[in-house]
């Protein structure tokens, strides 16, 4: 019999840590009996009154709850969620499906933005040492601030709380991928180019059928970083300017008090975020080469 490979041998691993935390999950949550509750609503008669005072409702046996939700209610939630995900009962009434599209369009426009900007600016800079020599004091300096530093100039200037957000993707998706591309660029093989130069290659063949293969992996990682960071950064660009998003659910829930929702919304944040980073990688595979 063939020995398991590493990678079955990590889902099985998985899946065990998976039952484990569900074990812990439920541990934690099952109502505990407290014997001091318990004795004293004994002395008091079980009277209704004194565990109303006491906090145990019409809990007779003494049991505590944690206010943490259980697995059954977590289910009972993602059911309720899922079963019906794109309805729309107005503005602070919509299904998690139609949350989720408004900031996958958000995610996907601002990136795509960054995208048309970042990709040829790298390239020019990739290839030109004068220009990078330029350009660089500004990026470095742009680089490190805060995508939701722009916030509050963006909703000045635009006057939108959505385009705002949008532009708080772009700024936040483009520095990965001008890094990348240009470091793509300036990374290909010299004899790469020099057979190019030797056959005569014009500069645009040059760049589509030299330097464009040969950077695509390290240009699809800056990508993939710049999608990355854009998912994490539209959830709390949501919370700030409300309206719709998956943000914005997740913090109407917190003050909804509505904690089964809140963590329903950060397991569907993570999800989302790793079948996007496995697209970006699948995507990755696909352009690398062996050298």
């Amino acid at each position: 019999m063939k020995s398991l490979s590493v990678k079955t041998k990590g889902i099985f691993l998985s899946i065990l840590i998976l039952m484990f935390s569900l074990f812990l999950w439920h541990v934690a949550t099952t109502p505990k009996t407290s014997r001091i509750a318990a004795a004293a609503s004994a002395n008091a008669g079980n009277s209704a009154e004194y565990n109303s005072l006491m906090g145990n409702g019409n809990n007779m046996d003494g049991a505590v709850k944690s206010g943490f939700p259980t697995l059954t209610q977590m289910g009972k939630t993602i059911y309720e969620k899922l079963s019906h995900p794109f309805y729309d009962n107005g503005p602070n009434d919509k299904g998690i499906g139609i949350q989720l599209l408004f900031s996958l369009g958000r995610v996907g426009l601002g990136f795509f933005l960054a995208m048309i900007i970042a990709l040829p600016l790298g390239f020019l800079i990739g290839m030109s040492p004068l220009i990078y020599q330029a350009l660089n004091p500004f990026i470095q300096i742009l680089k490190p601030i805060s995508p939701l530093a722009w916030m509050p100039i963006a909703l000045y200037t635009i006057k939108d709380s959505s385009i705002s957000a949008i532009f708080v993707i772009f700024i936040c998706s483009i520095w990965p991928m001008l890094i990348n591309t240009a470091f793509g660029v300036a990374s290909v093989r010299k004899e790469w180019l020099n057979v190019a130069k030797t056959l005569e290659v014009t500069p645009l063949r040059k760049a589509f059928l030299v330097i464009l293969p040969a950077a695509a992996p390290t240009i699809l990682t800056g990508m993939r970083i710049s999608m990355g960071i854009a998912w994490l950064v539209i959830v709390a660009a949501e919370m700030l300017v409300g309206g719709t998003g998956i943000g914005y659910f997740l913090w109407n829930e917190w003050n909804n008090l509505s904690l089964s929702s809140v963590i329903f919304a950060i397991l569907l944040i993570g999800t989302v975020g790793m079948l996007l980073d496995a697209l970006f990688g699948q995507l990755q595979k696909w352009v690398s080469y062996a050298d």
